[in-house]
């Protein structure tokens, strides 16, 4: 895997909880939260990754 560099998420509060966020290639993007110690790394594609901030963005509904 090349190196990869890493972005936090804006939405971040201060402390070790934090999505972080890498393009790794044209096809994909990496995800891993801070706090998790095994450094568990998601790879999503793009169109899937857009999608996932755009629910996130709308809210859940509740029911």
């Amino acid at each position: 895997m090349p190196t990869l560099t890493w972005q936090k998420s804006s939405y971040c509060p201060e402390g070790n909880s934090c999505v972080h966020v890498a393009a790794g290639t044209a096809e994909t993007i990496h995800l891993t939260e801070s706090s998790d110690p095994t450094a568990a790394i998601l790879t999503a594609a793009p169109a899937t990754f857009r999608t996932l901030l755009r629910t996130l963005k709308q809210g859940s509904p509740r029911g």
